[in-house]
């Protein structure tokens, strides 16, 4: 009985191979019936010599020469042959040429039954034994080898052993009987040989065909994963901008709100509405990292990077929040020993996600941010007191939007995505990454980098402190900003949180209008584009013409695009990017090293 889904071999038929397959079984079967022909006539040769020692009667000369007839005619045969494999189809050239080549082997099995009748009675027993010995050999090669089209070696049976059965009684004298019945049962054993032979090269070609048939259906279905996969970066791409615009508008309504609210009862919401916009921020932020990694638009940037000074900037960054929730974030530095090979953006944001992954599911004691030597590597860990992680999910804590049922319990508002991104930076940094944990005891999770010794002159330093500009303050900030964004709502809340924090603000949907403003006396310190314009303008193109015209002040491109080719531009170029939704905390940062503090 066959297995659910599996082949019934016992029944397969040369009809159920393509006619592809059937034209290779032919060439197989083909090929040992020429390899015959050639072989037979230096047999007949043979032969021909040692029948000359029992007569020396000419009638052997012609079974050799109608051999050797054969033998030169096959060849011209062949040649025919090839030259409709060049021209014809496989089905036409199948149904052509199979007929053709039964005709071939049964007068090839003709000819080499012909020499019995010929020496009768010229020759002793013995050559004749010799002969029919020869001939079982041949029956034996050619039952595994004619056997791929199974109908060519039945007919080289026939016409060659089983006429030599028939006409033992006639020329095998007295001892017939006995020979005749070894000859009938050995006729009835490669039958049933070259039968299972036939049934092994259908399935050899049966198999190869599904398994080129499963190869096309894989390939077919790994094509469609990737055209889905690149469908999906690209929708993340064209809409990330569209998309992004809401939330980077309500952050900074949030924060207006926030900083302009009385009401200490309505605290409570606020911070949980912080929250909500600050959780959807992330979500995006963690797409975004995994389609560019996706996507292939990360480049390796490889250099030295100090360990110390990234842990000391990752705890800053995230001091406030461990506060908030009464967390202790430590650190254990290396004493400025630590210095790696790596990519800074990856790293950094490797170290990031798994700090917020701790404080994130950690409700009490705290997290430690470290680095260890561990031979010829540096190690980064991160330690937490927190829900920890079971066993049967340590193999897939690093997928992506998997979260086990203890983090939900904890944070019901992360995606699953921070430690995919870990991964997918690690394995583009071609660094070992993992997790030791305790269920609802903690967890440490680490990556190891490699380490610098020596001089690191000739090793292009990165630095990796430039982002950590998070801060709460709420002290004014003074001077002018000149925002241009094209969407009405976006620049309602840019100039509601700025007003807030002291600074006159002015939008233009489009350079003619930024220009006008100036124009008008308008002088701003800080310039702050969108990238994308619907007029069709660059929003690179207009900082660079307004920073132009205003050479002393700062600017900095803003957009939900991460692959542009202007973005990249403009980074090459030294210009700043901030990605939306931007969280009011980084803008304020930004502006309060950008312009002077309003102290009146």
């Amino acid at each position: 009985m066959t297995q659910p889904g599996s082949k019934d071999f016992s029944h397969l038929t040369i009809d159920d191979i393509s006619i592809a397959g059937q034209m290779r079984l032919l060439e197989m079967a083909y090929s040992r019936l020429r390899f015959g022909l050639i072989a037979m006539p230096i047999i007949t040769v043979i032969f021909c010599f040692y029948y000359r020692q029992y007569s020396k009667d000419y009638s052997v000369l012609i079974w050799s020469a109608l051999d050797w007839l054969l033998f030169f005619a096959s060849q011209a045969f062949y040649r025919y042959y090839k030259l409709d494999k060049e021209t014809l189809s496989d089905k036409v050239m199948y149904g052509r040429w199979l007929p053709r080549i039964h005709a071939l082997v049964i007068m090839h099995g003709l000819i080499v039954a012909a020499l019995l009748p010929i020496v009768r009675t010229t020759t002793p027993v013995e050559f004749k034994l010799v002969y029919v010995t020869t001939i079982m050999a041949m029956v034996a090669g050619n039952a595994t080898h004619q056997s791929p089209v199974i109908s060519i070696f039945r007919r080289f049976l026939a016409a060659s052993w089983h006429l030599t059965v028939l006409l033992m009684p006639w020329t095998m004298g007295e001892d017939w009987v006995f020979i005749t019945l070894l000859a009938v049962l050995y006729s009835i054993g490669m039958y049933y040989y070259s039968s299972a032979s036939h049934r092994f090269f259908l399935q050899l070609v049966w198999l190869e065909e599904e398994g080129a048939r499963l190869a096309e259906r894989y390939k077919a279905a790994k094509e469609e994963a990737e055209a889905a996969l690149n469908a999906k970066n690209q929708f993340l791409t064209t809409a990330s901008h569209d998309l992004r615009q809401p939330v980077h508008a309500m952050g900074f309504l949030v924060e207006s709100i926030s900083r302009k609210n009385r009401d200490i009862t309505l605290n409570p919401a606020l911070n949980d509405l912080k929250q909500s916009v600050r959780s959807i921020s992330q979500m995006f932020n963690s797409l975004l990292d995994l389609s560019k990694i996706e996507a292939g638009v990360v480049q390796l940037r490889t250099g030295a990077i100090f360990l110390d000074e990234l842990i000391k900037d990752v705890a800053t960054m995230y001091a406030e929040e461990a506060k908030a929730r009464n967390l202790e974030l430590r650190t254990w530095l290396s004493g400025g020993k630590a210095i790696v090979k790596a990519d800074g953006m990856l790293l950094r944001q490797s170290l990031m996600n798994l700090v917020h992954n701790a404080l994130r599911y950690t409700k009490h004691g705290g997290v430690l941010i470290a680095c260890r030597r561990r031979g010829h590597d540096w190690q980064l860990e991160v330690w937490d007191t927190g829900v920890g992680v079971a066993i049967e999910d340590k193999d897939r804590i690093f997928s992506p939007f998997f979260r086990n049922e203890h983090a939900w319990k904890i944070d019901n508002a992360g995606h699953g995505l921070g430690l995919a991104v870990v991964a997918r930076c690690c394995n583009l940094m071609n660094s070992q990454y993992g997790l030791t944990s305790r269920l609802g005891k903690g967890s440490r999770f680490w990556l190891k980098v490699p380490a610098i010794t020596g001089s690191t002159q000739s090793i292009r330093i990165i630095n990796v402190t430039g982002s950590a500009m998070l801060s709460t303050s709420n002290e004014p900030l003074s001077g002018n900003c000149l925002i241009v964004d094209d969407d009405p709502q976006v620049c309602s809340a840019w100039e509601l949180l700025l007003s807030t924090w002291g600074l006159e603000v002015h939008c233009a949907s489009s350079a003619a209008e930024a220009f006008d403003l100036i124009e008008r006396g308008f002088h701003p310190q800080a310039i702050l584009c969108d990238q994308r314009l619907r007029a069709g303008e660059s929003g690179f193109d207009v900082l660079r013409a307004l920073q132009q015209r205003l050479p002393n002040t700062h600017g900095a491109m803003i957009s939900g695009e991460f692959n542009s080719p202007e973005l990249i531009e403009a980074e090459q170029e030294g210009y700043l990017v901030l990605h939306k939704p931007l969280e009011p905390e980084t803008l304020y940062a930004l502006l309060s090293r950008w312009l002077p503090a309003n102290n009146l």
